[in-house]
């Protein structure tokens, strides 16, 4: 005979079971119920997305492009990376129709966005419509360095696309992309939002979108939109290793399109400003060694001879935190900020120097065509007899040597000895220029404002490197060489 006790036990177990799997279920069902149904948001709004294919002609030897990358320059160092991940292809050589990407409409007279990679090499371009109709196109202008560009055609009473607020795009929800990929007109895709202001290239404009939206070879120039059927930004890259999509998609954000759209509709090309300055990230230890307490603002590494921030008094190791009134969290946010002020125009900049926050003003320059690089060596000079605390022999440079390097003081690096100098990234060749907030000038200051660091703080040398100056951290130890 079973126990009474036992039987209740047993009953209150199964009831308890019963309540959990059908409040499990319940749960199963509700988030069904929540998923998006984006079927209404493409069936408003997929009428302003157009498919843009075009005519190319060459009489010489296929070139190899790159697909869904931007015009990046072969000595950025972002070129080698798409160039390793993405599988060129041959560039259409005859007059044949090929499809190139996608578009969509910002006004119902016929201006259209895509990306500038899509239509700058195009000899004859030809937008086609969700209703079948084909216009040929013109381009109004582009913009390399965006990848944007503003295409017309000979239309009226077009749809358009509504521009999203970028401020409430938030990560992790929803966004929906149209576009022609692989030639598959008006195809949609699905994903979330990964992360928002991501930096892809040095001193890029574009503070991108991450999404996990497929985008494939024909999506590029195509809009991203937001649940409200609102475009936050246009799909223009992605990262692979087999010219395919591997989860990861960039979006120019559509307030930077705009802009762009804006300056070439009225000027067929983008004025954007300049200060003559190289930058760098500040990190945790960089901001410590500058007595910073936030690790944010872009970093001066070198300042451009008798350019604007020269004039206007910025120095090397200078930090600037706002310019235009405008934060600068990152030092991604510079180049932004500073090639979106309109060149000419007078601005206040506030810096981080030597402890205290000071503003100055400066007037804003314009860019100009791109630099050419000149590569310059050392000879090695005379050395001292002995490594420092760093493990680091240095020599101090001659004068001649100053001019053609454009310095006016520094170290050169010699030889080194294993140490934390050498684990930190210092090289032979290296020319030290600072030492946290000062100007290296001979090897007796510098080894006394090394012997006044002290253990446990970081310190940051200031190192030119070819064409390259940076500041390298490291933390000192009582296990350093003395």
């Amino acid at each position: 005979m079973v126990d009474t006790g036992v039987m209740i036990k047993i009953k209150n177990v199964l009831q308890l079971m019963i309540i959990s799997l059908f409040l499990s279920s319940s749960l199963v069902f509700a988030q069904v119920k929540e998923l998006p149904d984006f079927t209404e948001l493409v069936d408003k709004h997929s009428a302003a997305v157009v498919n843009i294919s075009a005519i190319q002609t060459s009489n010489g030897v296929n070139s190899q492009v790159l697909p869904e990358m931007p015009g990046i320059p072969e000595n950025s160092p972002f070129y080698e990376f798409f160039k390793k991940h993405m599988q060129p292809f041959p560039a259409p050589r005859r007059t044949e129709p090929r499809s190139l990407g996608s578009g969509f409409i910002i006004s119902s007279d016929g201006y259209i966005l895509t990306n500038a990679h899509v239509v700058e090499t195009a000899d004859e371009i030809t937008v086609k419509l969700n209703d079948k109709r084909e216009f040929a196109a013109e381009v109004i202008g582009t913009d390399r360095k965006t990848d944007i560009a503003l295409i017309k055609i000979n239309a009226t009473d077009l749809p358009i696309v509504a521009q999203g607020n970028l401020e409430n795009l938030k990560v992790g929800e929803w966004v929906v992309a149209i576009g022609s990929p692989f030639g598959f007109e008006h195809s949609v895709t699905a994903g979330i939002v990964s992360a928002k202001g991501r930096s892809l290239a040095q001193e890029n404009y574009v503070p991108f979108i991450q999404t996990d939206v497929a985008i494939n070879p024909g999506n590029s120039g195509g809009p991203l939109f937001n649940m409200k059927g609102e475009v936050v930004g246009i799909n223009s890259q992605i990262y692979s290793r087999t010219g395919g999509f591997m989860g990861l998609s960039f979006a120019i954000p559509i307030n930077v399109a705009t802009e762009i759209a804006d300056q070439l509709k009225v000027n067929g090309k983008v004025n954007r400003g300049r200060i003559g300055v190289m930058i760098q990230e500040v990190t945790k230890e960089l901001a410590e060694s500058f007595g910073l307490s936030e690790n944010n603002g872009a970093l001066v590494v070198t300042v451009e001879k008798g350019g604007p921030a020269d004039k206007a008094g910025i120095k090397a190791r200078d930090i600037i935190v706002k310019f235009d009134e405008k934060d600068v969290a990152v030092s991604a946010d510079l180049p932004r900020i500073v090639g979106n002020t309109k060149p000419g125009s007078t601005v206040p900049v506030h810096i981080w120097r030597d402890g205290s926050f000071k503003t100055v003003e400066i007037k804003v320059g314009e860019t100009s065509t791109e630099e050419g690089a000149d590569h310059r060596r050392l000879k090695q000079n005379k050395k001292t007899d002995a490594s420092n605390r760093l493990g680091l022999v240095l020599s101090e440079i001659t004068a001649e040597q100053k001019k053609q390097l454009e310095i006016t003081s520094g170290l050169l690096v010699e030889d080194m000895q294993p140490g934390i100098a050498s684990r930190s990234g210092i090289r032979i060749g290296d020319v030290i220029l600072g030492f946290n907030s000062k100007d290296v000038k001979n090897i007796k200051q510098f080894n006394e404002l090394l012997g006044q660091a002290k253990s446990g703080k970081n310190i940051a040398l200031l190192v030119k490197r070819g064409e390259i100056t940076t500041f390298i951290t490291m933390k000192l130890s009582d296990d350093d060489k003395k």
